[in-house]
Order: C-alpha cells, then sequence, then structure tokens
C-alpha cells in the first residue's frame, strides 16, 4: 500500500447500496463493520472498503479527512 493507493481509496465514491455516493472514508463504521461480518466485495473495491475498515477500526479518520477531495 503506497500513498497513492489510500488517498484513492480515501476518495473513491461508494457506487451502490444505502450510502452510494459517499466516499468511502464517510461511510458509518458500523457499515463497514457489516461487510466485515459479511465478506467485503471482490476486486479493487473490496480492498478499499476493507482498508476503510482498518481506518475506522484504528481510530485514524480524523487524522486522514485532510486527504479527502472536495
Amino acid at each position: 500500500m503506497n500513498e497513492q493507493q489510500l488517498v484513492e481509496a480515501i476518495n473513491q465514491t461508494m457506487p451502490f447500496g444505502k450510502y452510494a455516493g459517499r466516499k468511502l472514508l464517510q461511510l458509518p463504521e458500523p457499515y463497514l463493520v457489516w461487510f466485515h461480518s459479511k465478506g467485503f466485495p471482490e476486486g479493487k473495491l473490496g480492498e478499499q472498503l476493507a482498508l476503510m475498515y482498518e481506518v475506522k477500526l484504528n481510530g485514524l479518520e480524523e487524522m486522514l479527512q485532510p486527504l479527502l477531495k472536495r
């Protein structure tokens, strides 16, 4: 994982579901916990969602807020 991949994951838009259109960093923690228990989707999006789960689990969300692109 490099810095560019982290910034890309943070700014990726959720393409489906209840939170479609939100940046992955802005997804609620319970939603990511649900994905963790049910299984993340295959591919790049799944990897990015798993990363956001780890970010939230470890309390790093606030530190990464400045990397969000408006």
